[in-house]
């Protein structure tokens, strides 16, 4: 069986006739041009148009764009907030430097929630994203503005940033593939910090092979990022083909996850995603992961907790927005009242209350524990499966505005995503079915550094099954 996808073909085209890569580059803006309502860019690189290719490469005359959080030297880098609006990034981020080298063309910095924090784009100082699929709803967060670029076609792949979700469940509503890799696969200097132990850049494209090529350029170890690993980076589009040849799923192990409630379009989801893997020849259980019900809580302990001491240099005095005083103190306080949004205060504020004398052992203390617990609970799952599978969000994209009075009912759009994060897993979401006429992902997570599996899987899957099949 062949394998191909279109950013392996548009490459090869490029290294044929370099002169493709203006084509390429055309393309994305007219596109860029006739999607641009949607709001899913904050600003366009000032050298994309002197897009040159020579010497071929990985990623050759492929425009990606950039979520606004990663740095790109020379540009603004705003992080979708206020006070960094003016923010110009001094130099390149590994993951951009790796870009560059396989020579892929940085195309534009897209929109966010502030900081990453939300799960809509609704927290975002330069306005929501719209979803491609109905403008009337959310394209999902932190990363919506990265989802939405590839669902137009604006560009064949993104990257965006994953502390809780912020790739796969933006995936989920757009309909697009969004990976989740590893803690430490890649490299997070020159990514501007939410909660350090959880961040992790990651990937949008309409085909798992182009996840694994994007994945296979900007994965390795950093001599700037002392948390980066240095297990060896696999070639990722090989490993993908080889999976993908054998034509069948058979000796492979899925386990769904158990819930003590889902909806019955999710009850549905998984029913679905049991079929699909059984018809190729996959062996199907169920797994329990007890903790799970304590996911969403630790993760709302430990990521404020990490922001509250991320976010303190944001004073006004270095860098960023600074805010006129008459003291000091004056200076510190109107700019981060002026220059940080209300969600951003919000998890500022949390994380100050549980790491403050009296309460830190009883929160945050304990949360490691639990977060300890349930890496533990991952690995002993992983003992009697190879890949676990969950819905990617609660439901499909929820209309713009429905949920911003209940900052409850925003982290709940997360439930199933957290847990991962926490465990520092590698997960991909995969846009194989619609409810409601909206697409709606399947989570598929694997052991630490599996990559390969969940893509080579979601390949065979793409191409023998297809994507978006309505569930009823």
């Amino acid at each position: 069986m062949s394998i191909t996808s279109p950013i392996l073909t548009e490459v090869a085209e490029v290294n044929a006739k370099p002169s493709h890569s203006e084509e390429l580059l055309r393309r994305s803006f007219s596109l860029f041009e006739k999607t641009k309502d949607l709001n899913a860019f904050i600003s366009l690189e000032r050298e994309t148009t002197k897009c040159e290719v020579s010497g071929g490469g990985k990623l050759a005359g492929i425009p990606i764009a950039i979520k606004d959080n990663i740095l790109v030297k020379g540009e603004r880098a705003t992080a979708g907030s206020k006070i960094l609006e003016n923010y110009v990034a001094p130099y390149d981020a590994t993951v951009i430097t790796r870009l560059r080298e396989a020579g892929a063309t940085l195309f534009g910095k897209t929109n966010l929630d502030e900081f990453g924090m939300g799960s809509s784009t609704e927290n975002s100082f330069f306005g929501v994203v719209k979803n491609p699929l109905d403008p009337a709803r959310v394209a999902g967060g932190s990363s919506g503005g990265s989802a939405a670029a590839v669902a137009t076609d604006t560009v064949r792949a993104s990257l965006g940033t994953d502390t809780g979700g912020s790739v796969r469940q933006p995936a989920s509503f757009c309909g697009i593939y969004g990976l989740k890799p590893t803690y430490s696969r890649v490299s997070r200097y020159g990514v501007i910090a939410f909660a350090s132990s959880l961040d992790q850049v990651g990937i949008f494209a309409k085909d798992p092979l182009d996840c694994g090529a994007v994945l296979g350029t900007i994965a390795g170890q950093c001599a700037f990022d002392q948390t980066s690993s240095a297990e060896p980076v696999p070639d990722y589009v090989a490993a993908i083909s080889a999976q993908f040849t054998s034509g069948s799923l058979q000796g492979k192990r899925f386990g769904f996850i158990k819930f003590k409630e889902l909806s019955p379009d999710l009850e549905a989801l998984m029913a679905a995603n049991r079929r699909i893997i059984e018809s190729l020849g996959g062996e199907t259980s169920d797994i329990e992961i007890p903790l799970l019900d304590s996911s969403l809580a630790t993760y709302y302990i430990l990521s404020p907790a990490e922001a509250s001491s991320n976010l303190a240099r944001y004073d006004g005095i270095r860098f960023g927005t600074r805010a006129a005083g008459k003291s000091l103190e004056d200076v510190y306080l109107t700019t981060r009242t002026e220059g940080f949004g209300s969600e951003v205060k919000r998890r500022i504020m949390i994380g100050n209350f549980v790491l403050s004398s009296g309460y830190y052992d009883a929160y945050y203390g304990k949360a490691q524990k639990i977060r300890t617990l349930l890496v533990n609970q991952y690995r002993e799952a992983f003992k009697s499966v190879d890949i676990l599978i969950t819905p990617t969000a609660p439901s499909e994209a929820f209309k713009i505005g429905e949920k911003t009075s209940d900052p409850l009912q925003m982290y709940l759009s997360d439930v199933f995503t957290v847990p991962v994060s926490l465990a520092g897993l590698p997960a991909l979401s995969l846009p194989l079915h619609t409810v409601n006429g909206l697409p709606i992902g399947s989570q598929y997570i694997a052991p630490h550094f599996h990559e390969a599996e969940i893509l080579g899987i979601a390949k065979l899957i793409h191409d023998k099954i297809g994507i978006n099949k309505p569930l009823h």
